[in-house]
């Protein structure tokens, strides 16, 4: 969500954040992203979360074929593009800033016959969810827990979004107390189980859907 840089980006060696482009392999297609830090910052870049994500799709625990499914904070887009080749009716937004940007790497990377089932849409949490009417059965966020500040308004919005049956998947890494906080915060409306970790980049996959509590309010 935010167009700044991490704290501590100087001490994370961000030279493959530079380049101009990065390729992937997912859904038995080649992935060419655009990215660009000078311009967008955070929001134009992969990080590790969307990777390992996207891998944990690959995987096949969800079925994602003609699920209604939205990515937030989408950035390069890379988790929605993912999610739309393996079947999936995806909204993918971001704020406005990126949204071209955003556009531009969704229609490169899907085929004609794929860009129907996909729509890009403007969404700042916590803002103007009246244009976001319906539920969905996923909702995928890749690396959107890291400002304490849009905290309250991202649990406002997962909960706008959600109906009963809606599983969320959020792949983050913990890099601070505030990161804990907010899963603590999750856990007020939401039941949250971690169900993947990468080791290799120190991720973590966790699974939330509507507490049962929740359900029957």
């Amino acid at each position: 969500m935010a167009l700044v840089p991490y704290d501590e980006a100087a001490a994370w060696g961000l030279q493959k954040f530079h380049q101009p482009a990065a390729t992937f392999n997912f859904a038995s297609h080649t992935i060419r992203i655009q990215q660009n830090w000078n311009q967008l910052g955070v929001a134009a870049v992969v990080w590790d979360a969307a990777v390992v994500l996207c891998t944990f799709l690959e995987m096949g625990t969800i079925d994602l074929q003609r699920l209604a499914v939205i990515e937030l904070g989408a950035g390069t887009g890379l988790v929605g593009i993912v999610a739309a080749l393996m079947g999936a009716n995806v909204t993918i937004t971001d704020r406005k800033v990126a949204l071209e940007f955003l556009e531009s790497n969704v229609r490169t990377n899907l085929p004609a016959h794929i860009q129907p089932n996909v729509a890009v849409m403007e969404l700042t949490w916590g803002h103007d969810l009246g244009n976001f009417s319906r539920t969905f059965d996923l909702i995928l966020g890749a690396d959107i827990i890291y400002l304490e500040d849009t905290f309250t308004d991202l649990l406002k919005t997962l909960e706008h979004l959600c109906s009963e049956h809606t599983v969320i998947l959020l792949a983050c890494r913990i890099r601070y107390e505030r990161d804990q906080n907010f899963l603590t915060m999750l856990k007020g409306p939401f039941s949250v189980a971690e169900i993947h970790y990468d080791p290799s980049s120190d991720i973590h996959i966790y699974k939330a859907q509507m507490s049962a509590l929740k359900k029957e309010l």
